[in-house]
C-alpha cells in the first residue's frame, strides 16, 4: 500500500489523536462521568475513526482502482465514489 507509506506520518498522527480520544472515554467511564459527556466523547472518537477510514479509502480508490492513465469519466466516477463514502461515514 504505497499510498499509506507516502502519508505515513499524517496517518500516524491521526491514529495517535484517536488513541487520545479513546483514552478520554476510558477516563470518563472510570470516573463515572455523566452520560452526555461520555456519549460526546464516543461520538467524537467515532467521527475521527470515520475520517481516518475515509482518508485511507480515498487514497486506495485513487491509487489502486483509478490507475493511470485514466479517462475523465473514470476520474469523475472515482470522485463520486469518494463523495458517497465520505457522506456515508459522517
Amino acid at each position: 500500500m504505497s499510498h499509506t507509506i507516502r502519508e505515513k506520518a499524517k496517518l500516524l498522527n491521526r491514529v495517535r489523536r484517536i488513541r487520545g480520544q479513546v483514552e478520554s472515554i476510558e477516563r470518563a467511564l472510570e470516573s463515572e462521568a455523566g452520560c452526555t459527556t461520555t456519549l460526546q466523547l464516543i461520538a467524537a472518537a467515532r467521527g475521527a475513526m470515520n475520517g481516518l477510514m475515509a482518508e485511507v479509502m480515498e487514497e486506495h480508490v485513487r491509487s489502486h482502482i483509478l490507475q493511470a492513465p485514466s479517462t475523465p469519466a473514470q476520474t469523475d466516477a472515482a470522485d463520486v465514489l469518494v463523495d458517497v463514502v465520505r457522506a456515508y461515514l459522517k
